[in-house]
């Protein structure tokens, strides 16, 4: 598995923790930026997991204030479903009823032990398929 990771610059520290987290799981991550944390445009870093997503098959974490505006950007992108998350249980059923592919959160909002336990939950659930698969095709090719 390998996990696509960006912020901005209010999650810089979260997003140096989450990358620990992973590796410390043996998780390929590749870090998308930004690569300090000085202020920065949260859309660059959210295109560039979302494009990697997208064209690899892979799944991504995005992390942002409120992690909102980073899972609005994701969500612009074919193939890209964002879900922005504030609990485990989020994290659960937007993977098993949603197939979600990004992981999207606020480092405002939740703490860091909040944000690994969001995301050791994303990544260890599966897709349900069944009525959720069905569901989810409605809306996969929507947009222009």
């Amino acid at each position: 598995m390998k996990i696509y990771i960006g912020c901005d610059h209010a999650a810089y520290d979260e997003k140096l923790v989450v990358i620990e987290h992973l590796k410390s799981k043996e998780i390929e991550v590749e870090d998308c930026g930004p690569f300090n944390g000085e202020r920065c445009d949260y859309p660059d870093y959210a295109s560039a997991v979302a494009k990697n997503v997208r064209d690899t098959g892979e799944r991504g974490i995005l992390l942002c204030g409120s992690g909102i505006g980073v899972s609005i950007v994701a969500n612009r992108y074919k193939k890209v479903s964002a879900a922005l998350c504030r609990s485990t249980t989020d994290a659960e059923l937007s993977r098993s009823h949603n197939n979600s592919n990004i992981l999207c959160v606020g480092a405002r909002i939740n703490t860091i032990e909040e944000i690994k336990a969001m995301v050791d939950v994303w990544l260890t659930t599966e897709f349900s398929g069944g009525r959720h698969a069905e569901r989810v095709a409605m809306f996969t090719d929507l947009g222009e």
